[in-house]
């Protein structure tokens, strides 16, 4: 390790100073900055050399084979419902080479608690080595990642089955995903596969009707395309990221070591084959297009595109209320903007209504779910009140609202404070999902805010360590369930319906 250079925070986003005041004056008040830095966030630099950097790449390859291979070996915990059905195709092109693995559950989830924690230390490696790596080399080796990954059986989670399962209601048995269930359709081989056998569709219209177009009659052939065309949406999201990053005058090393080696984003983004990239890539190309530069033309675009992430998944409006502030104030800069989102909305409504008549999307029902370590059940259980109640989710809810406000008043850096609204949102849903840090992990990398990359970094240690098996493992064998609540109760009765 060396002394930290006078841009790390630009790297690393756990940089840190001493804290508190100079002990001078025993009785002297503390000044607002004084304040301000007694309680920020401790500040960790982390600077690493190129070889340092070099073995922490190849740590994060390694750590990706290895959970890959087992993954494929077999049924096992690290494949969801892999013990009721393995095929073949499923499995991947690996499983001949490593299915004489052992599959034991509990030396998994402690193998992939101690394989998470290690990729962690060589993900803070490698940002901290960015400066010192080259760009052909980090490109390599995130390209290798998700090639790796692409022959792996969804890890840890199945979303995929359910996109599956929704595309097949509709394309293949002519049933709408947003008023019918995947349990509509039991005789059909994707429901031992999917996870959501009732619960309506909560995918936006404009990806449901994308998968309509899969060849649906071969469900091997349809997974494939599937996993395939989420990686390559990751790879292009991950390409604007770097163009966007060039445009900002942000090193793209570091930024794209921020996000694509995050293992939350290799594990559970990637390795589960979430379809939130394919909402990422357009909202990164709406930014890309608005910090090209003044123009009338770009500007129109930069709304329209981010329509097409809103028609995927409707988190994506956060950012619109902050594409605005990026171009104010200049009212008419704001129009072209708000004409591009509209005009690229009415086509997208207009698919809606004719695949899907006036149903939408089911956000209702997930948004009623609670997992134990959502920052809402954490909170309220601290506060003894029983967990994420209705009423604390709904002050959780209101929260966002005063949050992103207050950041739209204050007008800072406009793609820092759609980070922080984005972390706000996170951090009031009570359904957390490990993958929900993909989405403010780009505008993290590319904001000013040391303080976010900081903020977005904890978030992922946070993950790591409530989502690690050996976790729960832990919690299960001393008799602790934090859902042991009257809310929780309710969760898991509504989440067993849906099942």
């Amino acid at each position: 390790m060396t002394n930290a250079g006078r841009h790390a925070d630009e790297i690393m986003p756990l940089a840190s100073v001493p804290v508190g005041g100079s002990g001078e004056s025993a009785v002297a008040l503390p000044s607002p900055a004084e304040l301000r830095a007694r309680i920020a966030l401790p500040r960790v630099r982390i600077v690493a050399g190129p070889f340092a950097g070099r073995l922490a790449l190849a740590t994060l390859v390694l750590g990706a084979l290895l959970l890959v291979a087992f993954a494929s070996a077999g049924p096992s915990v690290l494949v969801p419902r892999s013990d009721e059905v393995f095929t073949a195709w499923e499995a991947g092109p690996l499983h001949a080479l490593f299915q004489g693995l052992p599959g034991d559950s509990h030396a998994l989830g402690y193998g992939l608690s101690a394989l998470v924690v290690g990729m962690s230390i060589a993900y803070a490696v490698a940002v901290g080595a960015a400066r010192t790596l080259s760009a052909r080399t980090i490109v390599i080796v995130v390209v290798a990642l998700h090639a790796i990954l692409l022959m792996s059986p969804p890890l840890q989670l199945n979303d995929v089955f359910n996109y599956l399962g929704y595309a097949r209601l509709g394309a293949f048995h002519h049933m709408n995903p947003y008023t019918h269930v995947i349990a509509a359709a039991q005789h059909d081989p994707i429901y031992r596969m999917a996870t959501w056998h009732n619960l309506h569709s909560p995918y936006g219209p404009l990806f449901t009707a994308a998968t309509y177009l899969l060849p649906l009659g071969s469900l091997a052939l349809s997974y494939w395309l599937l996993k395939v065309g989420t990686v390559l949406a990751s790879l292009a999201f991950l390409a604007l990221v770097w163009r966007c990053a060039v445009q900002r005058g942000r090193d793209p090393r570091a930024v794209l070591l921020f996000i694509a080696c995050n293992p939350i984003y290799l594990i559970y983004a990637v390795g589960g084959f979430h379809n939130d990239f394919f909402m990422l890539a357009p909202m990164i190309g709406s930014i890309v297009l608005l910090t090209s530069g003044p123009d009338a033309r770009r500007e129109r675009l930069a709304g329209a595109v981010l329509m097409l992430a809103v028609a995927i998944k409707f988190t994506a409006v956060l950012l619109l209320p902050f594409l605005l502030l990026a171009v104010w104030p200049s009212r008419e800069r704001a129009r072209r903007v708000l004409e591009g989102a509209a005009l690229g909305a009415i086509p997208l409504v207009v698919l809606s209504l004719a695949l899907f008549g006036l149903s939408i999307p089911n956000l209702q029902d997930q948004s009623t779910l609670l997992t134990g370590f959502s920052v809402p059940n954490v909170v309220g259980l601290a506060l003894g009140i029983g967990g994420a109640t209705p009423a604390l989710l709904a002050v959780a809810k209101l929260g966002v609202v005063v949050v992103i406000v207050l950041l739209l008043r204050l007008q800072g850096d406009w793609l820092s404070s759609a980070g922080w609204a984005t972390l706000a949102l996170i951090a009031s849903l009570g359904w957390l999902m490990p993958w929900y840090v993909i989405w403010v992990a780009p505008l993290a990398a590319l904001g000013a805010s040391p303080r976010l990359r900081r903020a977005t970094a904890l978030l992922t240690l946070f993950i790591v360590a409530t989502f690690a098996p050996v976790t729960s493992l832990y919690l299960g064998a001393h008799g602790v369930s934090l859902l042991n609540t009257p809310a929780g109760h309710v969760s898991q009765a509504l989440q067993q319906k849906l099942k």
